[in-house]
């Protein structure tokens, strides 16, 4: 069986949604609130986790939408500050997989397993998701069960 854990990043590990005016910047495409989005758990600690499940079979990847309403050339533009932001805040976690897609993309297409996880605090993507999905409240104790 794959062990397969995905999450979001936007809500669930980079508070994009308190970042000053971040509205008003997506809007107007501009790529700062993604660069500037805190941390919403302890890295250190995650980092840490995410590793030792690496290390004992699991595949850990990144499933995060574009901007809803951005350009191609914003959306690329904002996939490769998500890219940039992980590698600032979780650089020792070698992902496996790293998908910036289209706002709306369905994420469960990602997934190969039917038991892989997914962190996402969008209801609606949990809901769809066809293995096993948790929402952004206690993601590193969740995680320390497995």
């Amino acid at each position: 069986m794959k062990k397969e854990i995905w999450f979001d990043m936007d809500g669930t590990i980079a508070d994009l949604y308190s970042v000053e005016n971040w509205l008003d910047d997506l809007r107007a495409e501009k790529v700062r609130p993604y660069a500037e989005a805190k941390v919403m758990l302890n890295m250190q600690a995650l980092a840490r986790v995410l590793n030792r499940l690496i290390r004992e079979g699991y595949s850990i990847g990144i499933i995060s939408w574009t901007s809803k309403c951005g350009s191609r050339e914003y959306n690329e533009a904002v996939a490769e500050v998500k890219r940039d932001w992980l590698k600032k805040h979780l650089n020792s976690v070698k992902f496996k997989e790293i998908h910036i897609v289209e706002y709306g993309t369905p994420k469960w297409t990602f997934a190969e397993s039917k038991t892989a996880i997914l962190f996402d605090d969008e209801e609606k993507n949990r809901n769809d998701w066809k293995g096993i999905a948790y929402g952004v409240d206690n993601i590193l104790k969740i995680l320390k069960e497995f």
